[in-house]
Protein backbone atom coordinates (compact mmCIF):
# COMPACT_ATOMS: atom_id res chain seq x y z
CA UNK A 1 0.00 0.00 0.00
CA UNK A 2 2.79 2.43 0.90
CA UNK A 3 4.50 1.57 -2.39
CA UNK A 4 1.47 2.81 -4.35
CA UNK A 5 1.18 5.99 -2.30
CA UNK A 6 4.86 6.70 -2.96
CA UNK A 7 4.38 6.16 -6.69
CA UNK A 8 1.33 8.44 -6.77
CA UNK A 9 3.27 11.11 -4.88
CA UNK A 10 6.16 10.89 -7.36
CA UNK A 11 3.80 11.32 -10.31
CA UNK A 12 1.96 14.13 -8.52
CA UNK A 13 5.28 15.87 -7.76
CA UNK A 14 6.24 15.74 -11.44
CA UNK A 15 2.83 17.16 -12.37
CA UNK A 16 3.28 19.91 -9.78
CA UNK A 17 6.74 20.68 -11.20
CA UNK A 18 5.14 21.01 -14.65
CA UNK A 19 2.59 23.43 -13.20
CA UNK A 20 5.39 25.46 -11.58
CA UNK A 21 7.35 25.65 -14.84
CA UNK A 22 4.17 26.70 -16.65
CA UNK A 23 3.61 29.45 -14.08
CA UNK A 24 7.14 30.86 -14.38
CA UNK A 25 7.85 30.35 -18.11
CA UNK A 26 5.80 32.72 -20.27
CA UNK A 27 5.24 30.35 -23.18
CA UNK A 28 1.87 29.10 -24.46
CA UNK A 29 2.69 25.50 -23.57
CA UNK A 30 0.33 23.52 -21.32
CA UNK A 31 1.62 22.51 -17.90
CA UNK A 32 0.96 18.86 -18.70
CA UNK A 33 3.50 19.03 -21.54
CA UNK A 34 6.09 20.46 -19.17
CA UNK A 35 5.26 17.66 -16.74
CA UNK A 36 5.74 15.02 -19.43
CA UNK A 37 9.06 16.56 -20.45
CA UNK A 38 10.23 16.62 -16.83
CA UNK A 39 9.20 12.98 -16.37
CA UNK A 40 10.95 12.04 -19.62
CA UNK A 41 14.15 13.80 -18.55
CA UNK A 42 14.06 12.19 -15.11
CA UNK A 43 13.62 8.74 -16.65
CA UNK A 44 16.23 9.27 -19.38
CA UNK A 45 18.89 10.57 -17.00
CA UNK A 46 18.26 7.75 -14.54
CA UNK A 47 17.31 10.11 -11.72
CA UNK A 48 13.97 8.29 -11.63
CA UNK A 49 13.79 4.58 -12.32
CA UNK A 50 10.85 3.09 -14.19
CA UNK A 51 10.38 0.64 -11.32
CA UNK A 52 9.66 3.62 -9.05
CA UNK A 53 6.39 4.34 -10.85
CA UNK A 54 5.62 1.16 -12.80
CA UNK A 55 2.49 -0.08 -11.01
CA UNK A 56 0.68 3.25 -10.74
CA UNK A 57 1.59 4.34 -14.27
CA UNK A 58 0.37 0.99 -15.63
CA UNK A 59 -2.89 1.43 -13.73
CA UNK A 60 -3.31 4.97 -15.08
CA UNK A 61 -2.68 3.81 -18.64
CA UNK A 62 -5.09 0.89 -18.25
CA UNK A 63 -7.87 3.16 -16.97
CA UNK A 64 -7.21 6.03 -19.38
CA UNK A 65 -10.22 5.12 -21.55
CA UNK A 66 -12.52 6.18 -18.70
CA UNK A 67 -11.22 9.73 -19.12
CA UNK A 68 -12.78 9.91 -22.60
CA UNK A 69 -16.33 9.28 -21.36
CA UNK A 70 -16.95 12.96 -20.43
CA UNK A 71 -15.85 14.03 -23.92
CA UNK A 72 -18.32 11.60 -25.48
CA UNK A 73 -21.10 12.86 -23.24
CA UNK A 74 -20.18 16.42 -24.21
CA UNK A 75 -20.54 15.50 -27.88
CA UNK A 76 -24.01 14.12 -27.23
CA UNK A 77 -24.94 17.23 -25.26
CA UNK A 78 -23.92 19.54 -28.12
CA UNK A 79 -25.16 17.34 -30.95
CA UNK A 80 -27.66 20.02 -31.94
CA UNK A 81 -24.79 22.40 -32.63
CA UNK A 82 -22.64 19.98 -34.60
CA UNK A 83 -25.18 17.80 -36.41
CA UNK A 84 -24.94 19.87 -39.60
CA UNK A 85 -21.13 19.77 -39.75
CA UNK A 86 -20.31 16.33 -38.30
CA UNK A 87 -18.97 15.05 -41.62
CA UNK A 88 -16.57 18.00 -41.85
CA UNK A 89 -15.35 17.23 -38.34
CA UNK A 90 -14.75 13.59 -39.29
CA UNK A 91 -12.71 14.68 -42.33
CA UNK A 92 -10.60 17.03 -40.23
CA UNK A 93 -10.06 14.41 -37.52
CA UNK A 94 -8.98 11.78 -40.06
CA UNK A 95 -6.68 14.25 -41.87
CA UNK A 96 -5.05 15.45 -38.66
CA UNK A 97 -4.54 11.87 -37.44
CA UNK A 98 -3.00 10.89 -40.78
CA UNK A 99 -0.65 13.88 -40.56
CA UNK A 100 0.33 12.98 -37.00
CA UNK A 101 0.96 9.36 -38.01
CA UNK A 102 3.08 10.43 -40.99
CA UNK A 103 5.16 12.98 -39.09
CA UNK A 104 5.62 10.57 -36.17
CA UNK A 105 6.80 7.88 -38.58
CA UNK A 106 9.24 10.21 -40.32
CA UNK A 107 10.63 11.50 -37.04
CA UNK A 108 10.98 7.95 -35.69
CA UNK A 109 12.81 6.86 -38.84
CA UNK A 110 15.10 9.90 -38.74
CA UNK A 111 15.95 9.36 -35.08
CA UNK A 112 16.42 5.64 -35.70
CA UNK A 113 18.86 6.34 -38.52
CA UNK A 114 20.71 8.91 -36.45
CA UNK A 115 20.94 6.73 -33.33
CA UNK A 116 21.27 3.37 -35.06
CA UNK A 117 23.64 4.58 -37.76
CA UNK A 118 21.64 2.90 -40.49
Amino acid sequence: MIKYVKQILIIAAVCFAGEAVHYFVPLPIPASIYGMLILFLLLETGVLKVESIREVSTFLLDTMIIMFIPAGVGLMEYWGSIKDIWWKLIIVIVAVNAAVFAVSGWVTQAVGKKVGGK
